[in-house]
Parts: C-alpha cells; sequence; structure tokens
C-alpha cells in the first residue's frame, strides 16, 4: 500500500525562494523590514521576556 506523503514540493520551494530574491531586487523585503519581522517573532515566542523588562529590540 503506497503512502501519500504530505509536505512542500520542491516546485514550491523553488517558487518561493524566486519570489523572495526578486522581491529582494525590487526592495519590497529590505534589512530594516527583516530587523523588524524579527522583533516581532522574538516578542511572539519569547513574550515572557518583556514582561520580566528585557528589552528585545534588535537595533
Amino acid at each position: 500500500m503506497a503512502y501519500y506523503r504530505r509536505g512542500i514540493s520542491l516546485v514550491f520551494l523553488i517558487y518561493i525562494l524566486i519570489g523572495i530574491y526578486v522581491a529582494w531586487v525590487y526592495d519590497y523585503i529590505t534589512p530594516a523590514l527583516l530587523r523588524e519581522v524579527a522583533e516581532a517573532l522574538l516578542a511572539i515566542f519569547l513574550w515572557f521576556l518583556p514582561l520580566l523588562g528585557v528589552d528585545l529590540n534588535l537595533g
């Protein structure tokens, strides 16, 4: 019996990587945007640290 494996296909992964590259080249993705996204992700996953007074700002 063959099992169907769900996951990200190689074609979809290449499509996403090309999209990221094009967005970077045309300045839709900038280092400042990446820094803000990283700060937001840190605040989401380490939410208890700001409650203890830790500053999660990277810049």
